[in-house]
């Protein structure tokens, strides 16, 4: 009777921890509404609509960007490498400083805190940069600058799609033109190591990309029929084109609008 009732006790206490470990699990996993329910949490309401915090974070990341990346491309123009890492700074310049001023009008309007140094990882950039020279200053300036530029045009792309509040959409619709007319600057030096770049998302990738299987070069695919209009419609809009009297050059039209007062 006594080896019955302790091999009872023993079973019941294994469910009873199996039970435990289990119901965190089923809890998060399979109640709707988590998501959701961290969203409202942190989303504040504004007269422009709701405020989240990746609308904030992205804020933040703006004006950080422009602290770092602003002295970047001084130190570029100052040094006066070859053209193409000068040309690449003077956008840096010219970008960061029309998007900080932007950054901070719209934090104003939705009494965010802003920082006013770059954060650790950053000011180890700058440093980076200035202790380098020559060749070795060129790669690192391209390749830094670029590398952080394609990080925070994923961010913009996040923040432009799910936002709610019209502020940061339209923040979002600036820094989506300067980050790409920056990164495509970066580029046109020919000194941005594409493999580095693929090696480090692909080292910090979950899922499985998917898409068509590997080309078999053996096989000539045919082209397939161009994507036009049909019918009798008439349009108005226009392709996008180079900026006028700039043919070839890589790059990226950011006229836009003063921001309003």
């Amino acid at each position: 009777m006594r080896r019955i009732n302790g091999t009872a006790l023993i079973i019941a206490a294994l469910v009873a921890t199996i039970g435990a470990l289990a119901f965190p699990v089923w809890s998060y996993a399979d109640r709707s509404g988590t998501g959701q329910a961290n969203l409202n949490a942190a989303t504040v309401a504004t007269q422009w609509g709701p405020l989240s915090a990746t609308d904030r974070d992205f804020l933040v990341k703006v004006r950080l960007a422009g602290l770092w990346e602003l002295p970047a491309g001084q130190q570029a123009l100052e040094r006066a490498p070859s053209e193409a890492i000068k040309e690449a700074g003077d956008h840096l310049v010219v970008g960061h400083a029309d998007l900080d001023k932007r950054a901070r009008k719209v934090a104003a309007q939705l009494n965010v805190p802003l920082p006013n140094q770059p954060n650790e990882q950053q000011q180890g950039w700058l440093r980076e940069l200035s202790a380098a020279s020559g060749p070795e200053y060129e790669r690192k300036f391209a390749n830094l600058l670029r590398n952080a530029h394609g990080k925070v045009f994923a961010l913009v792309a996040q923040v432009r799609h799910t936002t709610r509040n019209t502020l940061i959409r339209q923040l979002a619709s600036d820094a989506n033109q300067t980050v790409l007319d920056h990164i495509t600057m970066l580029e046109a030096t020919g000194l941005v190591d594409f493999d580095a770049l693929a090696n480090e998302a692909a080292g910090n990738a979950t899922a499985s990309p998917s898409g068509p299987p590997p080309p078999d070069n053996s096989v000539t695919v045919p082209s397939p029929p161009a994507a036009v209009p049909t019918g009798d419609q008439t349009f108005t809009s226009q392709p996008s084109a180079q900026p006028e009297g700039e043919i070839g050059s890589p790059a990226v039209n950011t006229n836009r609008p003063e921001p309003s007062p």
